[in-house]
């Protein structure tokens, strides 16, 4: 549950109550923290659970969807952190299968929100020039059938992209990936390509959506809530978690490199012993 100082500050940020006299002493410790950081080890893959939209938007009186569109808004803001670190793979719990279930406007919102976004990328000369491919994990089928071939198809235009990796996690669940996992290799035993005794971890890893990834270094949570959703449930088993305590639309640059940092502690502590 979120404590009444994590509360106050959302609230604080919800309303952009902070006074601009501030504003320069955030952008010093920016730097600060900026440099330090560069002075250590940077994750190779970050995954980040978006979370938070919905309870932005009840703060501030707005339909959920309008937290979904000031979320979508720092997702972009994400995108540019982490090229200032040369962060090489970045996954993104985007929308759960269960997140169906949520009411019907509210999904056909997002729904047009993930085209959008998807759209947007298909045309942004950023990820040409610098050699993003782009991957959307998860179920597509269970997507609409716009959205999943605006997914393909971006897919397709940015599959020989090899400098960094972004994953768009929709429909996605942690469980239905290793069941989907599961389901590839008995095809495989079925079909004589493997035996049963040949089943090993490195068998079920190679045919999850995250396939020849470098491990899972850091998860970042927002919002607060201390637990993973189904996200990257395999994948995460050795992984960093960082949970930040600000509403996805609130996060910040400077909420993005204290978990950095936080990972490069960690990192330090555990070579240290």
């Amino acid at each position: 549950m979120m404590g009444v100082a994590t509360r106050v500050k959302n609230l604080i940020l919800c309303n952009g109550l902070i006074p601009k006299v501030l504003s320069p002493i955030y952008k010093l410790y920016e730097r600060q923290l900026l440099s330090e950081i560069r002075k250590g080890p940077i994750p190779k893959h970050v995954g980040v659970i978006l979370d938070g939209n919905r309870r932005w938007a009840r703060m501030l009186g707005k339909m959920p969807w309008e937290g979904h569109k000031r979320g979508y808004d720092r997702v972009k803001e994400l995108l540019e952190w982490c090229h200032q670190l040369n962060i090489k793979v970045l996954t993104l719990y985007a929308f759960s299968i269960e997140n169906f279930q949520r009411p019907k406007r509210e999904v056909q919102e997002l729904m047009q929100l993930v085209e959008k976004g998807l759209r947007e990328l298909m045309q942004n000369p950023k990820i040409y020039e610098r050699r993003v491919r782009v991957r959307v994990i998860g179920r597509l089928e269970m997507l609409p059938e716009n959205v999943r071939k605006t997914a393909l198809e971006l897919e397709r235009r940015t599959r020989n992209h090899s400098n960094h990796i972004l994953n768009i996690a929709l429909a996605y669940g942690g469980r239905y990936e290793i069941l989907d996992a599961v389901r590839k290799v008995l095809r495989m035993v079925k079909e004589g390509v493997i035996s049963i005794d040949q089943i090993d971890e490195r068998i079920i890893e190679k045919n999850l959506y995250t396939a020849g990834l470098p491990k899972l270094d850091l998860i970042i949570r927002t919002s607060g809530e201390e637990r993973l959703s189904g996200f990257l449930l395999w994948q995460s088993i050795n992984s960093e978690l960082y949970v930040c305590d600000v509403y996805w639309p609130n996060f910040r640059k400077i909420d993005f490199l204290r978990a950095i940092r936080s990972y490069q502690l960690s990192r330090r502590l555990v070579n240290h012993n």
